[in-house]
C-alpha cells in the first residue's frame, strides 16, 4: 500500500513538472487555437496582442528606414555575473542572478536580465526570415515601480561556423535535456561572450514579442548577420519540450504608422 501510494505521488510529481513547463498558455503553431492569432483573446491581459499598433516583431526593410551616421546613443558596459541556463519550454534562457551590467541608451540605463533564442529568427530582413533570433532583455525601473525595455537582438544564418557563446553552453543544455531538469547553474559568464560584429543596427519601437505583448519595448537589431551551426540550434529544439521543437517565432506584424532608423557607430562599446 505504501509503495502505490509512492508511485502516485511521483507520477503526480511529474505530472506538474511538466505543466510547470507548459505553464506559458500558449503556442506558435498558427493552426493551433492558442496560435498566434489567438493570443489577444485568451486572457484580459494579453489583449494588446491583437489591439496594439506597435507590435513585434517587423520587416526591416520598409521605405521608411532612416539611416543615421556616427551615432554615439547606445553602450554596453557588462560584467561577468553567475547564471543559470533555464528550460522555458517555450525557449531556452540564459538568466543573471546578479548585476550583469546594463546598456546605456541615451544616458538611460537599462539593465541586463536574460538572453533567449527563437528559431526561426522572428524579425525579417527584405522579407527574409533567418535560423535564429537572440533577444537580450534589459529593464529600467520607473519611479512608479514599472519597468521600460530595450531588447538588443542578433540574428544567425546557418554557417561553417558555430557560435562561440552556444559552444559554451552546448553541454549544460544537453544535461537539462537528458536530466529533464528545468535549470542549471552555469557558472560566471561575461554577457560581452555574445559577440555583435558589424557597427550597424536597427532601432525603432515595439513591444514584447510574446504574451502579454506589451509595448514601448525600444528594440535594437545588430545588421551584421553571424553564423551558427545546424547542430546548435537542433540542440535548442531539442533542448524544450517537443510540443515547442518545431518553432518559437511569432509572424511579422504591421508596421503602421512608426519609423525604423539605420544606426552607425563607431563606438567601441557595440562590437
Amino acid at each position: 500500500m505504501l509503495l502505490i501510494s509512492i508511485t502516485i505521488i511521483l507520477f503526480h510529481s511529474a505530472l506538474l513538472t511538466t505543466a510547470a513547463l507548459v505553464e506559458p498558455g500558449y503556442r506558435y503553431n498558427e493552426k493551433s487555437k492558442e496560435g498566434p492569432e489567438h493570443w489577444g483573446d485568451l486572457k484580459k491581459e494579453w489583449e494588446a496582442c491583437k489591439n496594439g499598433d506597435m507590435q513585434s516583431p517587423i520587416d526591416l526593410s520598409h521605405e521608411r528606414v532612416q539611416v543615421v551616421p556616427n551615432s554615439r546613443d547606445m553602450k554596453r558596459h557588462y560584467k561577468p555575473q553567475r547564471a543559470i541556463l533555464v528550460n522555458r519550454a517555450h525557449d531556452v534562457a540564459v538568466e543573471w542572478q546578479g548585476d550583469a551590467g546594463y546598456l546605456d541608451i541615451n544616458g538611460t540605463h537599462f539593465s541586463l536580465q536574460q538572453a533567449h533564442w527563437h528559431w526561426p529568427s522572428e524579425h525579417t530582413i527584405h522579407g527574409r526570415r533567418f535560423d535564429l533570433e537572440l533577444h537580450m532583455v534589459h529593464v529600467n525601473t520607473q519611479p512608479d515601480g514599472t519597468n521600460k525595455t530595450a531588447v538588443l537582438a542578433v540574428l544567425y544564418r546557418y554557417g561553417s561556423f558555430p557560435d562561440p557563446f552556444l559552444s559554451k553552453l552546448g553541454k549544460y543544455m544537453m544535461e537539462i535535456h537528458e536530466e529533464e531538469e528545468e535549470e542549471k547553474s552555469i557558472g560566471v559568464i561575461d554577457p560581452l561572450e555574445i559577440k555583435l560584429g558589424g557597427h550597424m543596427y536597427y532601432k525603432y519601437l515595439g513591444s514584447l514579442t510574446a504574451p502579454p505583448c506589451n509595448e514601448g519595448v525600444i528594440w535594437t537589431i545588430n545588421k551584421q548577420i553571424r553564423s551558427v551551426s545546424r547542430e546548435q540550434v537542433k540542440l535548442m529544439k531539442e533542448t524544450v519540450l517537443k510540443y515547442y521543437a518545431k518553432k518559437n517565432a511569432r509572424p511579422v506584424q504591421q508596421l503602421n504608422e512608426r519609423e525604423v532608423q539605420l544606426y552607425e557607430t563607431k563606438s567601441k562599446h557595440f562590437e
